[in-house]
């Protein structure tokens, strides 16, 4: 069974930094691009972040461009974001997710496009 975990979320003050990290198990995910959204409650899941499937290529939301950085390790099956200068506005729920694509381009921002979920970890900006 395929599975994902996101870790890493927390409390942190405005200015401060996170790293998330999602597991992926059941399966390896080292040919398929990988992406991070996040959702407040009431709103839609928002694109975050997206990388493919070697690593080589990644896109960001314009809000995070310069303070996040996704990677990946194939090796382990791990998906990572730095998070860096941290604003409140950042406080949602982060989950990761995979496409099973080894294509690259703007369908990665749509979620509905993505075949498997983690379960999300919060995180929280104090201002």
């Amino acid at each position: 069974q395929v599975q994902l975990v996101e870790s890493g979320g927390g409390l942190v003050q405005a200015g401060g930094s996170l790293r998330l990290s999602c597991a992926a198990s059941g399966r390896t995910f080292s040919r398929y691009a990988m992406g991070w959204f996040r959702q407040v409650p009431g709103k839609e899941r928002e694109f975050v972040a997206a990388i493919k499937w070697n690593g080589d290529s990644t896109y960001y939301e314009d809000s995070v461009k310069g303070r996040f950085t996704i990677s990946r390790d194939n090796a382990k099956n791990t998906m990572f974001v730095q998070m860096n200068s941290l604003k409140p506005e950042d406080t949602a729920v982060y989950y990761c997710a995979v496409k099973e694509t080894l294509g690259w381009g703007p369908l990665l921002i749509d979620p509905s496009g993505y075949d498997y979920w983690g379960q999300g970890t919060q995180v929280t900006v104090s201002s």
